[in-house]
């Protein structure tokens, strides 16, 4: 299956200020996460954000929030029983793919990966754009996703994919943003 940019969505979740202090390499999962927005945006893809009981863990990081087009708030684990799934496919309709990632994995983003993938979508996590309290956690849960047919990717595979070839209008502003990652 390759990335179709027409028909993706990118769901960023719960990189929540109160929590990454405690996720491992958070910075650099942010930065990853951030890129993918980047990318997301150059390309005309949206980009939602989840946060896990916002009133109890406050709200995303502001760098994350502000690249969101949409946030929502939940209190399940997974979003889609919050409503995920259908607030996407109204803001595109004919969704076909996500894009996640997310924090904890082995928690909110696995869950909703697996509860999107049950709701007939694609689903593709960007490991790299992953973190959780413990690095085994996180080993784990990309295991176990991968078991159950979610594809890992990696960042610079999303951008490559969504643009397709070298002659899409957008891909000197996506190179940039390529090349000017660390």
């Amino acid at each position: 299956m390759l990335l179709d940019r027409h028909h993706a969505a990118l769901v960023l979740v719960d990189y929540q200020a109160r929590l990454m202090p405690v996720i491992q390499d958070a910075d650099r999962i942010v930065r990853h996460a951030l890129f993918l927005a980047e990318v997301a945006r150059a390309l005309g893809v949206p980009v939602w954000g989840t946060e896990q009981n916002p009133e109890a863990l406050g709200p995303n990081d502001a760098r994350v929030a502000a690249a969101c087009d949409e946030t929502l708030p939940k209190m399940h684990f997974s979003a889609v029983p919050d409503g995920l799934l259908e607030a996407v496919r109204a803001r595109r309709p004919g969704v076909r793919q996500l894009v996640m990632a997310g924090c904890e994995a082995h928690v909110c983003l696995m869950q909703t990966a697996l509860e999107a993938q049950a709701g007939g979508l694609q689903v593709v996590v960007v490991a790299e754009a992953c973190g959780s309290r413990r690095a085994e956690d996180k080993a784990l849960a990309l295991q176990r996703m991968a078991a159950a047919g979610i594809v890992l990717a990696s960042a610079d595979m999303v951008a490559f994919e969504w643009l397709r070839a070298c002659t899409d209008p957008a891909f000197r502003e996506v190179l940039a943003l390529i090349k000017a990652r660390p």
